[in-house]
């Protein structure tokens, strides 16, 4: 599995200079390729973030994540999301996970990580819990 410039250049440009919100990978089964499925502008939101995923298929997302401590600090931490919805295929599935260490390598600067197979595993609830 190779994960393409645009993946690691999107991040980055998430991480650094805070232009995307968010980012949907996906990998291309015939390329053995992950790439770059949808970003999110630095106007939207996590709502946006779990509209955009497929109800049927696994996606990868990266989530930067604003927030004001208890003691009025504003930070912001970065979650990997790994995105596997029962409605799957199994061969996707098993792609996905296998597939996931490579790409989290790649992508440093990642504070947490979320598993998911249905959005009430990913609700902004949740997010905000691991942040905190």
């Amino acid at each position: 599995m190779w994960v393409t410039d645009e993946c690691k250049n999107s991040f980055m440009e998430m991480k650094w200079k805070k232009v995307h919100r968010y980012i949907v990978f996906k990998i291309d089964e015939k390329s053995r390729l992950v790439t770059v499925d949808k970003v999110g502008g630095p106007g939207e939101n996590y709502d946006d973030l779990a509209a955009s995923l497929p109800t049927d298929d696994c996606r990868y997302a990266v989530f930067d994540f604003d927030f004001v401590t208890v003691d009025n600090c504003r930070k912001s931490k970065i979650f990997f999301i790994a995105w596997s919805p029962t409605a799957s295929r199994i061969r996707a599935k098993m792609l996905y996970a296998t597939s996931k260490d490579g790409l989290r390598r790649v992508l440093d600067g990642i504070s947490y990580e979320v598993q998911a197979t249905d959005p009430t595993e990913m609700g902004i609830d949740v997010i905000k819990d691991k942040a905190n």
